[in-house]
């Protein structure tokens, strides 16, 4: 429910905590996981992936969470399906309907070292991920903190780690779908991408809805 303040309608706004993986590989097939740990919905994850040919489809584990996501974000298909994650050590596994994919992270750099020191409290607030999209776009290019989603819904990013992706094993629908590659072009879901070098990102995502 919208909270009127001073005569001004604030917007509700849903918090989303835990990890974004971004990957290509060398078929033109970009993987985006979101691995949610604390998020409306509980704990969750799912899977949007841009196939060569541009089409965008989104994996989700329920209705519920497959209906939010699209309605913030842009995609030619839907699937509910079961998404599985499983985290060993700096390998990551994956499940998700028609996709099997597995990949291990290395160790952080300056960036991640730099976001690591973040605090979390910090990290929720919208002004930081604003005071942050500048910085976010000239370091780490189509890449935004900040900006408007679907459905007349407003987004913020706020980083606390970032981890670089050393290599990925993917198929889709049986179909291997080669090596580790850029995310490039970028993938098209909302407003901005993944970074374009493969990294898992720690982040507190924050989105308004639109006054009831």
């Amino acid at each position: 429910m919208s909270r009127v303040l001073g005569g001004i309608t604030r917007r509700p706004r849903l918090r989303f905590e835990g990890w974004i993986a971004g990957m290509g590989t060398s078929s033109g097939t970009r993987i985006v996981l979101g691995h949610w740990h604390r998020s409306p919905f509980g704990a969750f994850s799912d899977v949007m992936l841009e196939r060569a040919d541009g089409e965008r489809l989104l994996l989700a584990p329920t209705r519920e969470a497959a209906d939010f996501i699209s309605g913030t974000y842009v995609f030619d298909t839907v699937r509910v399906v079961p998404v599985d994650v499983s985290v060993t050590d700096a390998t990551w596994t994956v499940t998700a309907g028609p996709l099997d994919l597995r990949f291990t992270t290395g160790r952080r750099r300056l960036l991640g070292l730099v976001l690591r020191a973040v605090p979390g409290a910090l990290a929720r607030h919208p002004a930081w991920s604003a005071l942050t999209d500048r910085p976010a776009r000239l370091l780490l290019p189509g890449v935004r903190t900040r900006g408007s989603a679907g459905g007349g819904r407003r987004e913020w990013y706020g980083a606390r780690d970032l981890l670089p992706i050393r290599a990925v094993s993917a198929a889709f629908e049986g179909t291997a779908l080669g090596g580790m590659a850029l995310v490039q072009p970028p993938v098209r879901f909302g407003f901005g991408s993944v970074p374009r070098n493969p990294s898992v990102t720690r982040v507190t995502t924050t989105v308004a809805l639109v006054p009831q």
